[in-house]
């Protein structure tokens, strides 16, 4: 049951596709999870607090596995002490399994293995209905309040500020790079690291292989690639029929923990809903020249104070492959 639900675990959405996950296991019922110190974001996520997030995925995919197989979950959160202001070698939690025949399955967990993060362009047509957006809201956590944004003056100014804030995140190189140095383009290179951004596709590799679309061209502002880049991502902003907000009063790691495991289960919901999903991170990035869309999206989200944790755009589109992972056996050690 362990080593099945963990299978599932590694599924979970996390920033950059980086699954810095390294799982060391004790004994047959139980593991300590940590964090890779090389698989972090020190420039578009300085607090790694998104990097957080993605652990909170992690042990909600796992505590829904789990349940499929009769036992629970028992999660001790960083049981060594929360790290801060960075994630250091403490362990994020430790988790034993425990035989339970009234664990109670959840219906999310149906499609766990269908869940995909879409990139692309929504259709521009097809509003989503309140019951649906109220159905996503409701798979949150408690601590974790959910709000959906989808009358037309709000969700404009949405796109404003994610159009700024991802304008700003690619136009300072060092940011821009920190998402550069983790691409993978095309099939060959995916499969060689199945970690990190994928570029793939019969059109991205003809324009890989034609010298078009290169991480050196992704870094060059005067190429067609850096600007496809930009335009790229403007039209997906623009298509947002709709916008999911989580925050929490407080932002400890627990906190943080708590957002991620609301937001695999939104996912979840969306999905089971046909709904296509994409967090915009950007305007919630901490570092210095995103200040600005950071104020204006507290400003407007969370007016009476606390920390927006995600915000994501909703709209209909068709489901891309799934994002590569590496294998399970990859992220295990022995205690």
């Amino acid at each position: 049951p362990r080593l099945d639900a963990l299978a599932f675990a590694i599924l979970a959405p996390n920033p950059h596709n980086l699954q810095p996950w390294r799982i060391e296991l004790e004994g047959d019922d139980s593991f300590r999870l940590y964090a890779i110190a090389e698989r972090m974001l020190p420039q578009t996520d300085p607090l790694a607090r998104q990097i957080t997030i993605g652990f909170g995925c992690f042990l909600e995919l796992f505590q829904l596995a789990v349940a499929e197989k009769s036992h629970r979950a028992v999660v001790t959160l960083f049981p060594d002490g929360e790290p801060q202001p960075m994630l250091d070698a403490r362990p994020i939690a430790h988790v034993r399994l425990a035989p339970d025949g009234s664990a109670t399955r959840d219906p999310l967990f149906a499609v766990a293995e269908q869940r995909r993060t879409v990139r692309a362009p929504f259709a521009d047509d097809r509003d989503i209905d309140r019951q649906t957006l109220d159905l996503i809201a409701g798979a949150s956590v408690p601590g974790v309040a959910a709000m959906m944004v989808s009358d037309a003056p709000s969700v404009e100014l949405l796109r404003d500020i994610a159009r700024e804030a991802w304008r700003i995140e690619w136009a300072l190189d060092r940011t821009r790079r920190e998402s550069i140095v983790v691409t993978r383009i095309g099939r060959t290179e995916i499969e060689a690291t199945p970690w990190g951004l994928a570029f793939e596709g019969p059109m991205l590799e003809g324009l890989m292989l034609a010298g078009i679309l290169t991480r050196a061209t992704l870094d060059d502002p005067q190429s067609i690639a850096f600007d496809q880049g930009l335009k790229t991502y403007d039209a997906a902003i623009a298509t947002s029929r709709a916008f999911a907000v989580t925050s929490t009063s407080t932002n400890t790691r627990a906190d943080q923990i708590e957002a991620g495991r609301a937001w695999v289960r939104m996912h979840l919901a969306a999905t089971s809903a046909g709904v296509a999903f994409h967090p915009l991170s950007q305007a919630l990035q901490e570092f210095p020249e995103m200040s600005g869309p950071y104020r204006r999206i507290h400003q407007m989200l969370a007016p009476e104070g606390g920390t927006v944790q995600m915000l994501t755009r909703l709209g209909y589109a068709p489901s891309p492959q799934a994002a590569p992972r590496e294998a399970l056996e990859a992220k295990l050690v022995r205690a």
